[in-house]
């Protein structure tokens, strides 16, 4: 079983090939293809965390589409003294399909 662990937006998600991941949006037409970071390589027993070694490793992505996340409420109150502030927040994120880990 090869699994990797990449970095994406700020995040790292653990990823297969197959696997479907939705990452902070990313400058890229639905179905052209980008390229990941990986951080960690895990192929079988063999566990890879060498940064040199793992500069060699492509994780490579195809770009299903652009979608905005579920809203997010932010609210502040202070008490006693009349100050109520309300804010909304959709972040924008992108829907990849990871297709090899090399």
């Amino acid at each position: 079983m090869v699994y990797a662990v990449v970095r994406a937006g700020g995040r790292q998600e653990k990823v297969e090939v197959g696997t479907i991941v939705q990452l902070d949006r990313v400058q890229a037409a639905q179905g052209e293809k980008i390229e990941l970071a990986a951080v960690l390589l895990v192929d079988g027993a063999t566990v890879t965390t060498d940064a040199d070694k793992l500069a060699k490793v492509k994780v490579t992505a195809e770009v299903i589409g652009n979608l905005r996340g579920p809203k997010i409420i932010i609210q502040k109150y202070k008490n006693k003294t009349g100050y109520k502030k309300r804010q909304g927040h959709r972040q924008e994120l992108t829907r990849v399909k990871i297709t090899g880990i090399k």
